[in-house]
C-alpha cells in the first residue's frame, strides 16, 4: 500500500482573530495536506462557523470538535486536543505528521522545501522553518530568535517513524524542547532553518499568554525547569533573553518562574537518563556555542540511530 504523504493536525480555540490568515495560507500551498484535522477545542467565538465555511469548500480538512473545558490550556490543553485530533484518524496511513497552529501566515512553499529535505535526507526527524512578528511601532518583521537545533513549537513536521519513536508529545510545558533532545537522544536530527522562503509570520507572538507576555515567559521557565535544564545554561538563556523584546522584563520572567519551581522542589518529567542527556548537551552549548554543540552531537549519535525500529522508546508521560 502507498502511504499518504502529509497529515496535519491543528489544536485551535478562539483563533477567530487570526484563522483565516492560516486557513488561506494552507489553501495556497504549492504542496497541500492529503488529510488537515483541525481540532475546535471549546471555541465560543466565531472559530466553529469559520472552520464549516472552509471545511465545506475543500475537501482535505475535517473539522474534529472537542467539548468547551471553559479556558485556554497552553502547553497541555493544547496536547490534549492535538492527540483527539490524532485519535480521529488513522496516522499509520501517513509518513510525515505535522502539528501546526492556527495563527500563521506561511509562505507558500512552505511545505514543498521542507518535504522535500525530509526526503533526501532520511536522519531528519522533525524540521520546520522560522518565526517572525510584525514590530507594530517599525512595521518590520522581527526574527522570534528560535534556535537551529529544534523545529518550532508552531509549526512541527515529523518523520511519523520518528514521531513513534520518541512516543509523540508529552502533555506538559516544553513539549516543544523535550520531543527535539529525545531525537537526538535515538540517533536523529531535529532542525529548522531560516531562509525566506521558510519564514513565517507569528501573529500571535512566542512566549505570549492568554493574560499576558510576563505570564507566558514565567510559564517558559516553569517548562525549562520540568525539563531539567539545568542552572547555569537557565541564567544564560535568561540572560539572554533579557537583550530581546519584550527587553528585561521576558528574561526576568522566565529566571522567575525557574527559580520559583527551583525553590519549591517542584517535579519534574520522570525520566533521569533523559535530564542527564540534556544537560551534557547543555554544558557542551555553554562551551562551544549551540550550534558546534548541536553538530558534534549529530555526529555521535549517528551511531545509535535505527530508523526502522518500530518499538516506542519513551512512554507514559503524554
Amino acid at each position: 500500500m502507498v502511504r499518504a504523504k502529509l497529515l496535519i493536525i491543528s489544536p485551535c480555540r478562539n483563533e477567530a482573530d487570526y484563522m483565516r490568515h492560516t486557513l488561506d495560507s494552507m489553501v495556497a500551498q504549492t504542496v497541500r495536506p492529503d488529510l488537515w484535522v483541525i481540532v475546535d477545542d471549546g471555541s465560543t467565538d466565531q472559530t466553529p462557523q469559520i472552520l464549516a465555511e472552509y471545511a465545506a469548500k475543500y475537501d482535505f480538512i475535517k473539522i474534529v470538535p472537542k467539548a468547551n473545558r471553559g479556558h485556554r490550556s497552553v502547553g497541555p490543553g493544547v496536547i490534549e486536543a492535538f492527540y483527539a485530533g490524532y485519535r480521529a484518524v488513522r496516522p499509520d496511513d501517513f509518513e510525515y505528521i505535522c502539528k501546526l497552529d492556527l495563527d500563521l501566515e506561511l509562505p507558500p512553499r512552505y511545505f514543498e522545501i521542507l518535504l522535500k529535505r525530509l526526503e533526501e535526507n532520511p536522519r531528519i526527524g522533525t524540521c520546520s522553518g522560522k518565526p517572525y512578528f510584525l514590530d507594530n511601532e517599525s512595521g518590520k518583521l522581527i526574527s522570534e530568535k528560535c534556535g537551529d537545533e529544534n523545529s518550532v513549537g508552531m509549526t512541527k513536521l515529523f518523520r511519523k517513524r520518528c514521531f513513534d519513536q520518541i512516543g509523540g508529545f508529552v502533555q506538559q510545558v516544553m513539549w516543544d524542547a523535550i520531543d527535539g533532545h529525545r531525537c537526538r537522544m535515538l540517533g536523529w536530527i531535529a532542525v529548522s532553518w531560516d531562509e525566506p522562503e521558510l519564514r513565517f509570520v507569528h501573529l500571535r507572538p512566542m512566549g505570549s499568554s492568554q493574560q499576558n507576555m510576563l505570564t507566558g515567559r514565567m510559564r517558559h521557565g516553569f517548562g525549562q525547569y520540568f525539563m531539567g535544564t539545568g542552572l547555569a545554561y537557565m541564567a544564560a538563556s535568561a540572560l539572554y533573553r533579557m537583550t530581546r523584546p519584550p527587553y528585561l522584563i521576558g528574561g526576568m520572567g522566565m529566571w522567575w518562574g525557574y527559580l520559583k519551581c527551583l525553590l519549591t522542589r517542584h517535579p519534574r518529567l520522570e525520566d533521569p537518563a533523559f535530564r542527564a542527556f540534556l544537560r551534557r548537551y547543555q554544558w557542551s552549548c555553554l562551551l562551544r556555542g549551540k550550534n558546534k554543540a548541536t553538530a558534534i552531537l549529530n555526529k555521535q549519535r549517528a551511531a545509535v540511530w535505527r530508523p526502522e525500529a518500530t518499538e516506542t522508546v519513551f512512554t507514559g508521560d503524554r
